[in-house]
């Protein structure tokens, strides 16, 4: 019995070569199966389509020392998009200086959560704050989907 042995030479770089093409091979065909699935763009045409608000531009009155501010509270079929004073004033300003800066704060958290629910309100103005947030959640309450 004659025994030949078969010596076979792989260079390093045809491996290399051949798994990067295997793997993207392999990463072409997930992404084509998740792009094209039966069914992904209707869950997400559903997702996308849940009205919360009715789009507009909607406003609540504020009364801080006998002076009064309208919150303004621009909103589209599910979002919020913007929140401030429509009204506001150099007097206004100059006699509660944080004011602005409160509003902004809650309306950059507003923004970021799309949620009335878990603000923080400032430390230097937590009553003016918390009046602020209330009206601007009765001014949401009036553009709500009912």
């Amino acid at each position: 019995m004659s025994s030949k042995t078969k010596i076979i030479v792989l260079h390093m770089k045809e491996i290399i070569y051949t798994a990067i093409f295997a793997a993207l091979g392999i990463l072409l065909i997930i992404l084509l199966v998740f792009m094209f699935r039966p069914g992904g763009k209707k869950q997400q045409a559903d997702a996308g389509s849940e009205r919360q608000y009715t789009p507009g531009t909607y406003t609540s009155t504020l009364t801080l020392n006998n002076t009064t501010l309208e919150v303004e509270v621009s909103v589209d079929e599910s979002h919020i998009n913007s929140i401030r004073f429509s009204n506001l004033d150099e007097s206004v300003t100059t006699m509660f200086p944080l004011i602005q800066p409160a509003i902004e704060d809650i309306a950059e958290q507003i923004y970021e959560t799309q949620s009335l629910e878990g603000i923080t309100l400032s430390e230097q103005t937590p009553y003016t704050s918390q009046v602020i947030l209330e009206t601007i959640a009765e001014t949401v309450e009036k553009a709500a989907v009912d």
